[in-house]
């Protein structure tokens, strides 16, 4: 599980396809001594398996192998060779959740439509993310709602319809892909599970979860 907290950003060296899966290669100087094979790491919200990792190389690197599946839900494949990757490792059991539950789980992607300084020319400013998002997504986003957009756990600021608006700090800004995304760059977004287990369970037929010990531990 992650937070959606970026601790670090790598860089892409390499991304290889082969009938329909491929591998993808990231510099990462301050995460790759601390990996071991097998072990999940975010890239830009997705979570992916560290394989090849070289501590010693330079620059310090691992790989991970994608799925078609990965490829046809998320952006990796259309990043550009140099391009800057958000990082997180998974949040060990027992620490604090700065975020919210991010699973690494890339439910579509959305369109940047604008990022913009709140106080142009001023050293510091605030930002203003905006981004479209498709009918199947914005049913599980709300006002003042978790968004994970990039894998960088974020607040819905506003939504106009299908048009989510979100705040960005300039610590988010500046440690972040987000300062390197022009207008029209495509984004990972998983929404927030937690709306997605709600909408399971309004869907099941009352008879199988309206019982008499619910309504008493509910408070009915």
């Amino acid at each position: 599980m992650f937070t959606g907290l970026i601790e670090t950003t790598g860089t892409l060296l390499a991304l290889t396809q082969n009938n329909g899966s491929a591998r993808i290669t990231l510099a990462a100087p301050t995460l790759a001594s601390r990996l071991n094979t097998g072990d999940s790491i975010a890239v830009n919200g997705v979570c992916l398996t560290a394989v090849d990792i070289e501590p010693n190389a330079f620059p310090p690197r691992f790989s991970a192998d994608l799925a078609a599946e990965t490829l046809v839900r998320t952006t990796l494949t259309h990043l550009a060779m140099g391009a800057t990757v958000n990082l997180e490792l998974p949040t060990p059991a027992g620490s604090p959740l700065g975020g919210h539950v991010v699973q690494g789980h890339v439910d579509g992607t959305a369109k940047l439509v604008s990022l913009d300084p709140i106080n142009p020319g001023t050293p510091n400013t605030d930002w203003r993310l905006r981004l479209q998002l498709s009918e199947a997504l914005v049913r599980y986003v709300v006002p003042q709602g978790s968004i994970t957009i990039e894998g960088i756990s974020l607040t819905v600021a506003a939504l106009h319809d299908r048009l989510v608006e979100v705040a960005i700090i300039p610590h988010t800004y500046q440690l972040t892909s987000l300062h390197s995304l022009l207008p029209g760059a495509p984004l990972n977004i998983e929404t927030d599970v937690l709306a997605k287990y709600a909408e399971q369970h309004r869907k099941a037929p009352a008879k199988e979860w309206l019982t008499e010990q619910y309504l008493i531990a509910n408070g009915y």
